[in-house]
């Protein structure tokens, strides 16, 4: 299974609507900027059902701003889809108000906050003789108060395949460690060709396990978690659906869980990209059969072709356990001559019973503020560590700082240990000590809403300089 490469993909598309929103900078009481982008960011639109009718596809447009101290009140926005006349039929919603065939202006709500408000959602279908591949721009631009958006823009794409595509399952919280739950999705073909069948690409993060492991499933076992490659060799109708609702048990390791998963339409080369190279191992159970949700009759199955459109192939949810892990740090107390080099060691324990991973951010499970002994000198650090000064401010020269912020990797294992290891010098006699603390108001995870007890967070780095003899100083 390729899940860093689908995680890519999400995080592109999210990643598109965030350039598009978020150029303007920091916003002042005194001033603003609106924005407009669409939902999806492009659209690619089916051409003709084999019977002449088409698929209709909608564009949401979108508009929001960056100052929530200002308050904007209701606008409009000039939408221009004349781009499309030639090869598409476009439905104006009700709070738009035609000007021409092929542009309107569309009454906006007020924005209240910066949460993006909905202008105007678009109906798009193709014509019956639209070629494959024609395309074109919805133009935008929106207006409220005293503020203008820039200019957006739709890009518009006919063509012809199956379009897999699966639906987001909401996300769960506060389920029981032990318990058994599904994540319930459908899964159908908003295309205007039939897909063969179909490959499933899921992913069971460490907390959770597949209750079930049919025989037209095979799986890996890793230490973050277990993948499954699942294939439906029964064709799917343009039209069809069906319910995929896959049981899981929540361990009682499971904390911040993630379930992923994606599809593709079936081929042998699919499937043998999706394993690249390694090993894995054929369920058992009775054989994954989704259930009917819906049908449309069937049109003639063709040569397995690329999905139409990837945007909705993949999704991923988080299923929050309740449950607890103690993190502790653990210092150092060491001793060493004046000008000889010492190790100290930082270290963080994961006491169980969770592991902690951020799954959702990709952050890390725990960053830990280090303080350095002043009577030392770091020469050596490790590569997790970022030098700061006494204040926590970023240095450029990255050893011999007198302050270091360490992150963990993005999951500590239950009952994992990680260390951060310092060369210091000694540079004078004495006992010299220092607070190393685990930040406790990270992003994600947040570790105050699951660690039970904050005390043992930090520890202290404790150093000795002795006399040239090796006694310490008096």
């Amino acid at each position: 299974m390729s899940l860093p490469a689908r995680a890519a993909l999400a995080s592109s598309l999210a990643a598109s609507v965030l350039l598009t929103l978020g150029a303007a900078g920091p916003a002042s009481a005194d001033s603003d900027q609106l924005w407009t982008y669409s939902e999806p960011y492009e659209l690619v639109l089916p051409g003709a059902y084999e019977d002449g009718s088409a698929p209709e596809r909608t564009v949401a447009l979108k508009v929001t701003h960056d100052n929530a101290d200002n308050q904007v009140g209701a606008g409009r926005i000039s939408v221009d889809a004349g781009d499309l006349a030639a090869f598409a039929k476009v439905t104006w919603p009700a709070n738009c108000a035609p000007e021409t065939g092929a542009t309107a202006v569309c009454d906006v709500p007020a924005l209240t906050g910066t949460e993006p408000v909905t202008a105007a959602v678009l109906k798009v279908s193709a014509l019956p003789d639209a070629p494959e591949g024609t395309e074109g721009n919805v133009r935008y631009t929106a207006v409220a108060g005293d503020l203008t958006s820039p200019q957006g823009e739709t890009r518009v794409t006919v063509g012809n395949g199956p379009d897999l595509a699966l639906s987001e399952a909401p996300r769960q919280d506060g389920v029981t460690p032990g318990s058994r739950i599904t994540v319930p999705a459908t899964l159908g073909n908003n295309g205007n060709r039939t897909a063969d069948g179909a490959l499933l690409h899921l992913f069971a993060s460490r907390g959770l396990t597949f209750a079930e492991r049919p025989a037209n499933c095979e799986y890996r076992d890793e230490e973050r978690g277990t993948e499954a490659l699942c294939v439906l060799d029964a064709p799917i109708a343009p039209g069809q659906s069906f319910a995929l609702n896959t049981p899981l048990k929540v361990g009682t390791n499971a904390l911040y869980e993630r379930y992923d998963y994606s599809v593709e339409p079936y081929s042998d080369e699919a499937l043998e990209a999706a394993r690249a190279g390694r090993t894995y191992t054929r369920g058992t159970g009775a054989e994954l059969k989704p259930q009917p949700a819906q049908a449309r009759p069937t049109a003639a199955a063709g040569t397995p072709v690329p999905d139409l459109d990837p945007q909705d192939n993949y999704r991923a949810v988080i299923i929050h356990a309740s449950n607890t892990a103690d993190l502790k740090l653990i210092g150092s107390r060491i001793e060493g001559a004046v000008g000889d080099t010492v190790r100290a060691d930082v270290t963080v324990r994961n006491r169980g019973p969770a592991w902690i991973a951020s799954l959702g951010a990709g952050e890390p499970a725990a960053t830990v503020d280090v303080r350095i002994p002043s009577g030392t000198t770091v020469t050596a650090k490790p590569e997790a560590c970022y030098a700061r000064t006494k204040g926590g401010e970023w240095l450029e020269e990255q050893l011999g700082a007198p302050r270091y912020y360490c992150t963990t990797p993005i999951y500590l294992n239950e009952r994992a240990t990680h260390a951060f290891s310092f060369d210091l010098r000694v540079d004078r006699e004495g006992t010299f000590r220092s607070r190393a603390a685990i930040n406790n108001d990270q992003y994600e995870p947040p570790i105050r809403s699951f660690d039970p007890n904050l005390a043992n967070n930090s520890a202290r780095l404790v150093v000795t300089g002795l006399t040239p003899n090796g006694s310490p100083s008096s």
